[in-house]
């Protein structure tokens, strides 16, 4: 962004930014839940903030003691018996220490909540069973205070009375719908995390009257024979590429095309649409479902790139040398008509000889191969951060039970499109820059220092070193990787990179992207399912005077880094949503395959026992103290392990373990395991 446009902006938008988001220093909270890593996540009562709270991390690192009174009653795991663990919905008195994204919060006093509500399924018989991981208690509830609520009904129950003994007395005070059996998993999240799932009559409204976009005044690239490659299962296209070798003054090299979807022509702002978009940030993909950032008919319909249909795009026109090094590019509206819909396995099964494509087609992909050669071989020069962690798929049958879970299969044909949209995504950012446009960018800020400085400790345990003091690369963790591979407990460094870096995150102040190895960056490439990218769309034909469609207004009265800050958030809140679902659904499937024993590696370590990675699965489980082979254990953070004062057992992250199944809960999506030896 141009330093002009960064001032006519930052007055308004910087000041209101820090003043609605400051917390006090010492603040009540409530805990929301557990983030991946492990730590409790907390919101502060009845303060005073705009828009979506700031993120709250709670220390859940234990007090030193005071001298002379070491002498109070222990539990088998070694921590000083301190009472319950905080969970959803408790309160707690602290004192809040700013951190990168957020605040960090020191426990000073547990307080006593007052009435909490929590989701739960009712049995239709004066029970409710919970569905947050936090909450292992069941609800009683009179049928008076049932609210009508049918049997397997998903409710909010208020609770009336807190006990530390026996089940909790609660009412119902909303009822929430019925699915049966793991098509409930979805629903759950969707409310549990506030997920806006319900368009607006408005926006249908909208969505139901758009038309083709006339072609008058849009670059013609229907000859082009551009296509989408996707997974199996997607359903929304919104993006479609093309390349072709060139010989000119430059040298030998690539011409190629990535035509995203003009969802800016469709979505307008100020409309019903662009609220109920804006209120999503993005969509939600569950195993089962999907809920859209845009309605149906413009998602699946209008603003999909389907095959031999006609669909209004943006086109980034890119030429490369022969290094994959970007010359130049211009961004167009046009109209054009996808030649294929193609799926990364059968682009990959081609690549590898195993299946034909129509001989146009392969014309098309090999040319797609070529550019991206000389695309990764650019990457490869400025030492993009190469993380190779295996994703989980799930795959259900017609009735939503799970059939399968495991790894999902990696291809080149991935890399292939995730390269070419980067290219299209700094091709965007140049250009907005160049016409002194605000816009957000996508920003990845190296490590924060305390995760850092927790990463050095952990990999010296190893015998590696990242030295302090110099200029940290994105290739100093690709060559720790590298080296790691052969240690023993080399595999987990990888694991150990990922979690020292920092959360990638919108804004319109310019830091770079650390992974990518980028000094600018934003997202263009899904208009259809992320808001972030619309705007650069209304940004981009704004600046470049490419019509008054969509363009119109773009960047008026925005606040910027609110924005950015808000959009950043729903993108967290979408992930923990789907990760939840992933939860229960692989829960559900333990549920039902409880017998012998299973491996796995743990994946972090706590005071509080160990989480864990289950073999072929990839499920997340968890280890408490009391499952743990009877020891009084330590945490020994630098090294990330616990060890046994007695018997000096050790158990740290990356180790491969023997496990069986304590407790398997799909509602919560809990999976409690024990070592076995």
């Amino acid at each position: 962004m141009a330093r002009a446009s960064k001032r006519a902006n930052s007055k308004k938008s910087s000041g209101h930014h820090a003043d609605a988001r400051r917390l006090p220093p010492v603040c009540v909270v409530e805990v929301t839940g557990v983030s991946d890593d492990g730590e409790l996540l907390a919101r502060q009562v009845g303060g005073a903030v705009d828009g979506k709270p700031p993120r709250i991390v709670i220390s859940q690192k234990k007090r030193p003691g005071r001298p002379g009174r070491s002498g109070r009653k222990q539990r088998r795991g070694g921590a000083p018996a301190q009472g319950p663990a905080l969970g959803t919905g408790d309160r707690a008195l602290v004192r809040l220490t700013p951190m990168a994204g957020g605040y960090r919060a020191e426990i000073m006093r547990r307080l006593d909540a007052g009435p909490g509500t929590m989701l739960g399924i009712y049995d239709g018989k004066g029970r409710i069973r919970p569905t947050g991981k936090s909450d292992r208690h069941e609800l009683l509830v009179d049928a008076a205070d049932a609210g009508g609520a049918a049997a397997g009904e998903l409710v909010v129950a208020e609770i009336a009375a807190r006990r530390r003994a026996g089940p909790l007395e609660a009412r119902i005070v909303e009822t929430l719908g019925i699915e049966p059996g793991s098509r409930a998993y979805s629903q759950i999240a969707i409310h549990s995390h506030g997920l806006p799932s319900v368009f607006s009559d408005a926006a249908l409204a909208e969505a139901d009257a758009a038309s083709a976009i006339p072609g008058d005044g849009r670059a013609d690239l229907r000859a082009i024979p551009l296509v989408t490659i996707d997974g199996a299962d997607a359903r929304d296209f919104d993006d479609a590429v093309w390349a072709q070798p060139v010989q000119d003054d430059a040298g030998h090299g690539w011409n190629l095309i990535i035509a995203i979807a003009d969802v800016a022509a469709y979505v307008k702002p100020g409309s019903a649409l662009d609220g109920d978009a804006r209120q999503r940030g993005n969509s939600v993909y569950f195993t089962d479902r999907v809920v859209p950032m845009l309605p149906e008919a413009l998602s699946n319909g209008w603003c999909s790139l389907k095959p031999d249909a006609e669909r209004a795009c943006l086109a980034v026109h890119i030429r490369i040398d022969a290094a994959g090094n970007m010359l130049r590019h211009r961004i167009e509206r046009g109209v054009m008509r996808s030649a294929a819909r193609l799926t990364y396995a059968e682009v990959q099964e081609w690549r590898d000889g195993e299946a034909t494509l129509p001989k146009a087609i392969e014309a098309a992909v090999h040319n797609l191969y070529g550019a991206f050669e000389a695309l990764k071989m650019a990457a490869d020069g400025r030492q993009t951060l190469d993380l190779d962690m295996p994703e989980q798929k799930i795959e259900l049958d017609a009735d939503g039970e799970v059939t399968s879970i495991g790894a999902a299969p990696k291809y080149d044909s991935h890399q292939l499109i995730e390269t070419f949209m980067i290219a299209a995504n700094v091709a965007a950012a140049e250009t907005l820059e160049k016409a002194r446009q605000p816009f957000l960018y996508r920003v990845h800020d190296e490590p924060p220092a305390d995760k850092l400085d927790a990463f050095r400790d952990f990999i010296g345990s190893l015998g590696l070193k990242l030295a302090k003091g110099q200029v940290l690369r994105a290739a100093e963790f690709n060559r720790l990787i590298a080296e790691a591979k052969t240690l023993e407990d080399g595999h987990m460094v990888a694991v150990a990179v990922l979690r020292s870096q920092a959360q990638a995150v919108y804004t319109p102040t310019n830091i770079g992207h650390f992974g990518l190895g980028l000094r600018r960056y934003c997202h263009f490439t899904s208009p259809i399912r992320r808001y972030a990218d619309l705007l650069v769309h209304r940004a981009l034909i704004a600046g470049l005077g490419l019509g008054g469609d969509g363009g119109d207004r773009a960047g008026e009265n925005i606040d910027w880094h609110e924005t950015g800050a808000d959009l950043s958030d729903s993108e967290r809140r979408a992930a923990a949503a789907e990760r939840d679902v992933k939860d229960r659904f692989a829960a559900a499937w333990h549920a039902k395959h409880l017998d012998g024993r299973l491996r796995g590696r743990i994946s972090g370590v706590t005071r509080h026992g160990l989480f864990v990675t289950l073999d072929g699965t990839l499920a997340d489980g968890f280890v408490p103290m009391r499952y743990l082979p009877d020891d009084h254990y330590r945490l020994d953070e630098p090294a990330r392990r616990l060890v046994g004062r007695r018997r000096k057992l050790v158990f740290r992250i990356g180790d491969n373990v023997a496990l069986e199944i304590r407790d398997c809960e799909p509602l919560r999506g809990s999976l409690v395991l024990e070592i076995v030896r």
